[in-house]
């Protein structure tokens, strides 16, 4: 019973305990993921416009990116952005005199834009598929009704569009916080997996430490579980189900 109770004193957050330095790499981590799906979900409509725009080079841009996106490993996408393509645009930046000596990107708005150009790609394809899938019928009647182009796609499309992607983008979202423990990698972050990797190599606990990460990680994950069938069975209201 001691050694539990020693091992609870672990995550206190007075002295000597590390429920402080948990609780802020869970804000962190849930906070790279929010972020990068935002980033991801804007890239992913424009993808899909430009997939399904008439403007062929529109449409060639938008393979190109989920096809180069999907070859190349997701770590190795994000080592890419931090190190080379920041590194490179801050230097072109101080060299056509837009930003002063010193000037470098928050190491937080790298990681979240270089996963959420990651997520993008994946929710291209999503969001293609949806807005294929919108009846005909309901576009027909848009115009019928008058609607311009533009009202016909903010009005009718996308939101018709956006409840049939509603499964998959959160399949997505899952994705995106479990991708948000790769800026442990980066060495300027402190989210779960690190404040683990830092907690266990102080304390030798390695296994414990370890299995209140993947409880924080199981709690997200569930937790947004939930959320999203929430947000499917009220996206769905109205609407009557197939039956065999």
């Amino acid at each position: 019973m001691a050694a539990d109770d020693s091992l609870l004193a672990l995550l206190a957050f007075g002295d000597g305990g590390y429920g402080r330095i948990f609780a802020s790499a869970f804000a962190l981590t849930l906070g790279v993921a929010a972020a990068s799906f935002g980033a991801g979900t804007l890239l992913g409509i424009a993808g899909a416009l430009g997939k399904l725009s008439r403007h062929a080079s529109l449409a060639w841009l938008a393979r190109i990116y989920t096809t180069l996106v999907r070859a190349l490993p997701e770590l190795l996408c994000l080592l890419l952005a931090f190190y080379a393509v920041a590194p490179a645009l801050e230097a072109v930046l101080h060299r056509i005199g837009v930003v002063p000596d010193g000037f470098a990107f928050d190491p937080f708005i790298v990681a979240a834009l270089s996963l959420g150009f990651i997520q993008g790609a994946y929710l291209t394809d999503i969001f293609r598929t949806a807005l294929v899938n919108v009846p005909v019928g309901q576009i027909e009647a848009a115009h019928a009704y008058g609607m311009s182009p533009w009202q016909t796609l903010t009005r009718v499309r996308l939101p018709i569009a956006a409840r049939l992607a509603l499964s998959g983008v959160g399949n997505v979202w899952l994705n995106a916080t479990k991708d948000a423990s790769f800026i442990s990698v980066l060495g300027s972050f402190t989210d779960l997996l690190k404040a683990s990797q830092l907690a266990a190599g102080a304390t030798r606990h390695y296994v414990f430490f370890y299995l209140v990460t993947a409880a924080l990680f199981l709690v997200m994950s569930i937790t947004s579980t939930g959320l999203f069938a929430l947000l499917e069975r009220y996206a769905n209201r109205g609407t009557r189900r197939a039956t065999a």
